[in-house]
Formats: C-alpha cells, sequence, structure tokens
C-alpha cells in the first residue's frame, strides 16, 4: 500500500503544478468592446433619400430603409472623400418593402443615394468613435 501511495504523490504534485503554470501567462489583454450598434433609418421616395438620425459617431451600423416608392431601388451608402473608400449596398428592394445594410463606420461624409430617377441623395456626417460598450450589460 506504500509503495502505490509513493507513486501517486508525485503524480497529483507534477498535476497540480501543471495546472497552476497554465493560468500564469500574463500577455492576456483585455481590449475594450467596440461601441454598441446603432439603427439609422432610411427612406426612399419619388423625391429623395431621406436619413434619420444624419449625424452620429464612428462605429457598427445597421441602416434599415424602406422604399416608398413605385418601383425597385438598391441603396448606396458610400464615402463622399474623392478617393476609394468605403462603399456598401442593400439587394434590390422592392416598392414598399424594406432592406437593411450593415457596416463599421469610420469618420467622415457619406452619400446615401440611389442610381437613375432623378432622387436626390441624403448626406450623412459620421464624427469620431461612439463610446466602447465595454460596460454595457447584455451585449452580444
Amino acid at each position: 500500500m506504500r509503495r502505490r501511495t509513493a507513486q501517486v504523490v508525485p503524480c497529483i504534485a507534477f498535476a497540480t503544478a501543471f495546472v497552476v503554470g497554465c493560468g500564469a501567462s500574463n500577455d492576456y489583454k483585455n481590449e475594450p468592446r467596440p461601441p454598441a450598434p446603432i439603427v439609422v433609418t432610411a427612406s426612399i421616395n419619388r423625391n429623395a433619400v431621406a436619413v434619420s438620425p444624419r449625424r452620429f459617431g464612428a462605429g457598427p451600423v445597421t441602416l434599415i430603409v424602406t422604399n416608398q416608392t413605385g418601383a425597385s431601388q438598391q441603396l448606396t451608402l458610400e464615402i463622399n472623400n474623392g478617393q476609394a473608400g468605403f462603399k456598401g449596398q442593400t439587394g434590390p428592394i422592392n416598392p414598399r418593402d424594406t432592406g437593411q445594410l450593415k457596416a463599421d463606420l469610420g469618420t467622415g461624409t457619406y452619400s446615401v443615394h440611389v442610381a437613375g430617377n432623378g432622387i436626390r441623395p441624403a448626406r450623412l456626417t459620421v464624427g469620431r468613435e461612439r463610446a466602447s460598450a465595454q460596460n454595457d450589460l447584455l451585449q452580444p
């Protein structure tokens, strides 16, 4: 019986040291979460694209679009800086239907428009990044 105890004790000591050693690393960084996503609404009518709100901080956005025209429309959201940058599009949105576009927008001015038909575009102004959602409860 003593011989078996003499074999088990070193095994338990090794296993304990191994488990304790696994948690000793200090290279874990608790990076803050990105800002909580916000919902921005848009409507397309026969004269113009309307967006609300038109000013907000940078971060994740879900753009919900309603088509109030009599024809199918495809909404485009793109940065207005004259250079290559963000550009996103919804799929075709049927009359009296909705569509959505998810994006992580950076600082800048954006154009929200549809192709042709003489419908005036809307403009979004995206400011500095919104606060982190680090301490917000029930975030995904």
